[in-house]
C-alpha cells in the first residue's frame, strides 16, 4: 500500500505546497531547491546520469534529494544509482504513455459545462 501523501507549505518560501508524508519534517518546494540543484557537475558519467528533464525533478522529490546529496557529498552508492535509474525509467514510461493517450480528435465537445 503506498504511503498517504499530504500537502504541506514549503518551509522556506511559505507559498507553494509540496506533497510529502507526515514523517517528512523539513520540506522544500522545487523553486526553492532549484538553486542548489543547478550546480555544474564535473564527473561526465554523473553529469549524463543527472541530465534528465526538469519535469521529472518537479514531479519526484526523491530525484531532487539524490542529486542534492551527490552535490553535497560528491558520490552516491551503487544502490542509489540503481534506484535513480529505475525511477527515471518508470517516469519516462509514464510520461510517454500520457503523451500517446491524448488525441485531440477523440475529445467530444458538449453543450453543457460541468
Amino acid at each position: 500500500m503506498p504511503p498517504m501523501l499530504l500537502k504541506k507549505k514549503c518551509n522556506r518560501c511559505r507559498k507553494n505546497y509540496v506533497k510529502c508524508s507526515k514523517r517528512q519534517g523539513y520540506v522544500l518546494c522545487f523553486d526553492c531547491q532549484k538553486p542548489q540543484l543547478d550546480v555544474e557537475i564535473e564527473d561526465p558519467k554523473m553529469k549524463k546520469l543527472f541530465d534528465i528533464p526538469e519535469l521529472m525533478y518537479r514531479n519526484n522529490a526523491f530525484l531532487c534529494e539524490l542529486k542534492s546529496k551527490y552535490i553535497r557529498f560528491g558520490s552516491l552508492s551503487d544502490k542509489q544509482i540503481e534506484v535513480f535509474k529505475r525511477i527515471v525509467k518508470e517516469l519516462s514510461e509514464e510520461f510517454g504513455e500520457e503523451k500517446k493517450t491524448i488525441n485531440v480528435q477523440d475529445i467530444e465537445l458538449h453543450d453543457r459545462a460541468y
